[in-house]
């Protein structure tokens, strides 16, 4: 989950069988319903089960492996991805009509991480005041005009 998109149908036969655990039959015999499909997501200290949405955890996942290949550019991870992916250009301008599956999946994961990515000014070494996005607030969160 953490390294592939799963497809959407499988994604719902997983929901269905925990539906049908929680709520199947047992032999000719319904079980009883306790909670609400609802409740069952709410977070354990809602008094909820605390189930995920199965495709936007396996979208957080994703997006988890590229903050990775952002971050930690030491690992073999980044190094084989970086090689093969984008060896002269960042991980966002990278073309993912090509190559392997989890590829792919972890290009398709960029535009989340991108989207909700803010830079931290710093020392203003590594950021492109007019491309990059790091104002806080609004829905660009980039310079509009120079």
């Amino acid at each position: 989950m953490s390294c592939f998109k799963l497809p959407s149908g499988l994604l719902i036969d997983i929901e269905m069988m925990i539906r049908k655990f929680w709520w199947g039959r047992r032999g000719d015999q319904r079980k009883i319903h306790w909670k609400n499909w609802e409740t069952l997501f709410k977070p354990k200290a809602l008094g909820g089960m605390g189930f995920k949405d199965l495709e936007k955890f396996n979208e957080a996942m994703l997006a988890k492996q590229v903050w990775r290949l952002l971050v930690d550019r030491s690992s073999l991870y980044f190094r084989v991805f970086n090689a093969k992916y984008f060896p002269s250009r960042s991980i966002f301008d990278a073309k993912a009509t090509s190559g392997s599956y989890a590829w792919q999946s972890i290009a398709k994961a960029r535009k989340l991480v991108q989207t909700r990515m803010l830079w931290s000014v710093g020392n203003r070494r590594k950021i492109n005041i007019y491309g990059d996005r790091w104002l806080p607030g609004g829905d660009s969160a980039c310079v509009v005009s120079p």
